[in-house]
C-alpha cells in the first residue's frame, strides 16, 4: 500500500515546488542554484562536520599509513566543495582538489588560509566521471564526503578513482544512502527524490551506493552503516569507510 502512495505524494511535493520545476525546464534554476549552492553548503557543510566530527576524525585517522615509500601523502579530494575535510588531514598532505561548481573557489581558499599544514598542489574544475587531468597512478590516497549521492554516475566516478589511485593507495568514503527498503525512511527518500535534486543541486536520496562500491574492484572494502541526527530526516542512513586498490 505504501509503495502505491508514493506516485502520488511525489506529485504533491512536484506541485508545491512548481515554479522551481517550470524553470528547470526552461534551463534557468541550474545555472543560478549553481551560484547560491555553495553559499548554502557553507552553512550546512559546518552544521554537519559538528555532527559527525567523531566518525571523520575516526575515518581519516590512518590515512598516514597509505604514505608512498617516500613518506609522503599525495590525495585527491573528489568534490572538494568548501573544503570541510581540510582540519583532518595529516600535515605536509599533498592535495589535489576537483569539483565541476567553480563557484565553491572562495571558500576553498579561506578553508585553505585556516589549514596552513596543507599544500595545495592543483585545484581543477572536473566532475568526479572526467579526472583525465590527473595521471594514472599518481594518488596515494582519493576522498570522497557526500558526493556520490549527486554525481550522474557513480560507475565511472569509482572507475576514475581506481585509474588514478596507485596500487595499494586507498579510497574513503562518508556517504548518504538508501535506507532499508521496508522503513518508513526509505518511503520517505522516495516521496522526495524528484524535488530533492532541484534543492540539492543533482542529489539523489535513494542511491545504493554500497553496491557500487562492492561490484568495483578493490581487493579490501572497509564499511561500516552509521545514522546522523536526526534519525527522521531522509538523509539520515550513511556508510563510512575506506577500500583498497
Amino acid at each position: 500500500a505504501r509503495m502505491v502512495l508514493i506516485p502520488f505524494l511525489q506529485r504533491c511535493v512536484q506541485l508545491l515546488l512548481l515554479p522551481v520545476h517550470v524553470l528547470a525546464c526552461l534551463g534557468l534554476w541550474d545555472s543560478f542554484y549553481k551560484k547560491v549552492f555553495p553559499y548554502i553548503m557553507a552553512k550546512v557543510a559546518t552544521v554537519y562536520n559538528h555532527k559527525v566530527y567523531k566518525q571523520k576524525q575516526e575515518l581519516f585517522s590512518n590515512l598516514r599509513e597509505f604514505s608512498s615509500p617516500s613518506g609522503q601523502l599525495k590525495l585527491l579530494e573528489v568534490g572538494t566543495g568548501t573544503g570541510t575535510n581540510f582540519q583532518f588531514y595529516p600535515p605536509g598532505c599533498r592535495l589535489t582538489c576537483t569539483d565541476p561548481n567553480p563557484n565553491f573557489r572562495k571558500f576553498l581558499l579561506k578553508s585553505l588560509s585556516e589549514n596552513q599544514h596543507l599544500k595545495l598542489e592543483h585545484s581543477v574544475i572536473a566532475s568526479g566521471e572526467d579526472l583525465r587531468q590527473i595521471p594514472d597512478g599518481t594518488m596515494d590516497v582519493v576522498v570522497c564526503t557526500l558526493v556520490l549521492c549527486s554525481v550522474t554516475n557513480i560507475k565511472k566516478v569509482l572507475t576514475e578513482v581506481l585509474r588514478v589511485l596507485r596500487l595499494g593507495g586507498a579510497f574513503y568514503f562518508l556517504e548518504h544512502v538508501a535506507a532499508d527498503h521496508s522503513s518508513w525512511t526509505y518511503f520517505w527518500q522516495r516521496v522526495c527524490d524528484p524535488a530533492w535534486k532541484y534543492l540539492g543541486d543533482g542529489c539523489s536520496l535513494s542511491r545504493e551506493t554500497q553496491k557500487e562500491l562492492e561490484k568495483t574492484n578493490f581487493s579490501e572494502l572497509h564499511l561500516r552503516h552509521i545514522r546522523v541526527t536526526p534519525h527522521w530526516i531522509p538523509t539520515s542512513p550513511h556508510i563510512i569507510g575506506y577500500a583498497v586498490k
